[in-house]
């Protein structure tokens, strides 16, 4: 799969998804401060799944429409960077190709779901 991390996103998060075998462009070292709108363009560019810790790239897909062909929130505030990298890797693992066309939230204690493309159900996982 193929991931573009958002500035917010931690080195080890980043170092950790590519050690598993993710291809991982991170903004922090293609373009540095770039805006959200601007980041989205660019995955949708690269047909990359985005990864970022900003709830704001909920409201664009979810609400706004903005086509991407998936996004994974990343709800981590209580775990150190390398327990959020574990947990990162471990969701992507779970996960596999059902990441792609949706909106993920990966928090602590699970995994939601929400098709991008169908409003309506989401699915948890655990």
């Amino acid at each position: 799969m193929r991931f573009l991390a958002d500035e917010g996103v931690e080195r080890a998060i980043v170092e950790a998804l590519r050690a598993n075998g993710y291809d991982v462009l991170w903004i922090v070292e293609i373009a540095r401060g770039a805006e959200d709108t601007q980041v989205a363009t660019l995955a949708l560019q690269e047909q990359r799944i985005l990864i970022t810790n900003d709830k704001d790239f909920g409201n664009m897909v979810v609400r706004q429409g903005y086509a991407l062909r998936g996004v994974v929130l990343l709800r981590l505030p209580r775990l150190s960077a390398i327990q959020k990298a574990e947990r990162a890797v471990q969701a992507m693992q779970l996960l596999g190709m059902r990441v792609d066309g949706h909106f993920v939230v990966v928090t602590e204690h699970g995994i939601r779901l929400r098709p991008l493309r169908v409003s309506g159900a989401t699915l948890t996982l655990v």
